[in-house]
């Protein structure tokens, strides 16, 4: 990827998370079984939503690619994270890191684009509930989840093969379990690039503009919960939109403390445990926050569950 004649360096070292050998056995088996907690889940309502014909609306349409985005992001980094707790080199090649940095950023960008989708489909059904059916259509919800693909693909594409232009003639040891912006920066031998700049700043406006607008259909849906006359229907609206708030807070949090404020002042392995939150353990939640708050998507499951028993039985 680097065709600079002056780079030495074919392959970078992921330290990941050092430490005695039974800590890094509890580590692997706690981010293991968080993983496959991610897939099972994930790939449950996918599942759900594809068999159940009820549940073929854009709300669910759009919950489902949300499930089918979250494998893609956990994937892109733990599978690697896992082998190298007993890797003894603990290498990836030039080519992969890049690769890797690509899709998490990506991927990343891609679901803050859905979060804002997800918070306008949530605004429309509660804010104008007459004319929802009407606006969000099969082809704007189709438009919508392509337009996040391509915007979240194309939005550090460039900046990222910058990035990897640069000169790297050692070291080459990342103290972190993938390969971020920031470890990636240190090792280049260029002076202050601006292009480290442009991509902090391309990933800050993302950021502010996605929360901004989620924060902004938030309000405006509080308020029309409140206008509701019945108890019964302002608490079917909060359950609606209380967990989308909860999605958004665990994941905005933390890349704001990562790509927006200031984190000089923090360790490395703060650094660490922030990254681990929003790249695997928030899209653990997102099944947990999505199915078990959500009445008809547990007696889709309930439903789908009976008809695979029946299946077997007959």
């Amino acid at each position: 990827m680097n065709t600079s004649g002056v780079s030495t360096v074919t392959q970078f070292v992921l330290l990941g998370f050092p430490g005695p050998w039974k800590t890094q056995i509890i580590l692997f088996s706690m981010i293991l079984f968080i993983y496959i907690l991610t897939l099972t889940g994930n790939t449950t309502i996918i599942c759900v939503v594809k068999w159940d014909n009820r549940l073929h609306t854009p709300m669910y349409m759009l919950l489902a690619n949300f499930s089918f985005l979250e494998i893609w992001y956990v994937t892109c980094t733990v599978p690697n994270m896992l082998v190298n707790f007993f890797s003894k080199t603990k290498t990836i090649s030039f080519s992969g890191c890049f690769i890797q940095f690509y899709f998490f950023f990506s991927l990343g960008t891609t679901e803050c684009f859905f979060l804002c989708v997800m918070a306008y489909d949530r605004y429309l059904a509660i804010c104008h509930p007459l004319h929802y059916s009407s606006i969000m259509t099969g082809q704007l919800c189709a438009i919508l989840v392509s337009l996040c693909w391509l915007i979240g693909f194309l939005g550090h594409s460039i900046p990222i093969f910058f990035i990897s232009q640069l000169p790297f003639r050692g070291p080459n040891i990342i103290d972190h379990f993938l390969c971020d912006v920031d470890p990636l920066m240190v090792l280049s031998c260029a002076p202050t690039p601006i292009i480290g700049h442009i991509f902090h700043s391309v990933t800050s406006v993302i950021i502010i503009f996605t929360m901004l607008y989620i924060l902004g259909s938030c309000i405006l849906v509080l308020r029309a919960v409140f206008q509701v006359p019945s108890s019964a229907g302002q608490q079917k609206a909060f359950s609606t939109c209380g967990s989308h708030l909860v999605v958004v807070s665990l994941f905005y949090g933390t890349i704001m403390v990562m790509y927006v404020s200031p984190t000089s002042g923090n360790s490395v392995a703060m650094h660490k445990i922030i990254t681990l939150i929003y790249s695997t353990v928030t899209p653990v939640l997102n099944p947990v926050i999505y199915s078990l708050r959500n009445r008809d998507m547990k007696c889709a499951l309930c439903r789908v569950l009976c008809g695979m028993r029946m299946t077997q039985m007959s």
